[in-house]
């Protein structure tokens, strides 16, 4: 049977056993998208990043091609979510509510 998946991001185009040996030395990115049929391949390939560490980020997306169902899910690394998450916290904690007028603004305010 040909093989009707629809191409896929250069990140998860490569076999499991392979990416594996390709990103020994090079950084692993920190969000990837999987896009391809919905069938047993783009299982394996979203199942070889979790194994990898990546979790899921977000729901699957579907569509339907007119012949195929096509899916697509993001995964990314947990250290990405945390430093995403502590750069925010910073800005948070560098506002200063003088700067923008508005001391007693939220006085009596939980």
């Amino acid at each position: 049977m040909p093989d009707t998946s629809i191409p896929t991001t250069a990140t998860s185009t490569v076999p499991a056993a392979a990416s594996s040996a390709a990103t020994a030395g090079e950084e692993r990115l920190a969000y990837r998208l999987f896009t391809g049929a919905d069938d047993r391949a783009f299982c394996e390939r979203v199942s070889a990043a979790l194994a990898e560490g990546y979790v899921l980020h977000g729901s699957p997306a579907a569509s339907f091609n007119g012949s195929t169902v096509i899916v697509a899910q993001a995964l990314v690394l947990p250290a990405a979510i945390a430093s995403a998450d502590a750069a925010v916290a910073n800005a948070v904690d560098e506002l200063d509510a003088d700067e923008f007028g508005a001391d007693g603004v939220f006085a009596g305010h939980a």
